[in-house]
């Protein structure tokens, strides 16, 4: 069976060994962005590989037009891909030190939206991984390249303009996954600009967690969601963070949930605000 949500450190050990499942370590330090690659070299699941944030599935900062962690334009993300060691055949897993969210979620999202949906999140990642006792190792890792053929799915995205189009419309849904003290416009330590896009809704990433870095079960993420959603299918909703990685967390758990598959604004808050004649709200 492919995992295409969210797998079980039991579920994963079996596996280690197989040439055709490739660990992906995605750990990742927004303050300090080496700091996630240095964790990885002193310890890490066995047989995992690397992928940075920052080198591997962001583009370069265009300042002034951009958010902070561009999405990758299509062939630039496959060669990652490629370079790893991932073609059709291979079953993903990625974990992080953060309950999938940096940046598990958006490696996760990534290989989706190019058409591999043999990708899961490791539950619970290297909190619980470590917390169980399992195996660990040393040092860099790597797999033989292969080639990675994408095959996008541009209908997961939106873009600011049809952010904006969607305030308008009753019928789309905009969540944000940003903690509730960000989306009120306070304690703002990131971004230049306080606040969030009018008319979306709070729905913090961390919601979507339990204490212990696992993810709350399918049917109290169901509720949740549903009561955010209300009558609108998760298909018609969009989810943006700061800079579109920890949304990608949201639509992970919604499609966990079995509840549908939203759509990312990969551009997220920082993108947002890049353009003053955005409108921006702190109600």
């Amino acid at each position: 069976m492919n995992y295409s949500t969210l797998i079980s450190t039991t579920d994963l050990i079996p596996h280690l060994t197989n040439r055709d499942w490739l660990v992906v370590d995605c750990r990742f330090g927004l303050a300090d962005p080496g700091q996630g690659r240095r964790e990885y070299l002193e310890a890490h699941i066995p047989g995992a590989v690397y992928a940075h944030l920052d080198e591997d599935l962001s583009s370069p900062i265009i300042p002034g037009l951009t958010g902070r962690h561009p999405l990758p334009e299509v062939e630039q993300a496959a060669q990652v891909f490629g370079r790893l060691g991932i073609d059709s055949s291979v079953q993903v897993v990625a974990y992080d030190a953060a309950g999938g969210a940096l940046a598990a979620g958006r490696l996760w999202w990534m290989l989706r939206w190019l058409g591999h949906p043999a990708v899961a999140v490791l539950d619970g990642g290297w909190q619980l991984w470590t917390a169980l006792g399992l195996p660990v190792q040393s040092g860099q890792q790597s797999r033989l390249a292969r080639i990675f053929t994408p095959v996008p799915h541009p209908e997961l995205l939106v873009n600011a303009d049809e952010v904006t189009a969607s305030s308008q419309d009753a019928m789309i849904r905009l969540l944000d996954a940003r903690s509730l003290e960000r989306f009120h416009g306070h304690n703002e330590t990131i971004d230049p600009v306080a606040g969030h896009i009018p008319g979306a809704r709070s729905a913090p990433y961390l919601d979507n967690l339990l204490p212990d870095f696992t993810f709350r079960s399918q049917q109290e993420l169901r509720q949740h969601y549903q009561a955010i959603l209300g009558e609108i299918p998760a298909e018609r909703s969009a989810v943006y963070c700061g800079s579109g990685v920890t949304a990608t967390h949201d639509i992970l758990a919604m499609l966990h949930a079995g509840i549908g598959e939203a759509r990312l604004y990969a551009g997220s808050w920082s993108e947002w605000i890049t353009d003053p004649n955005r409108p921006v709200t702190t109600e």
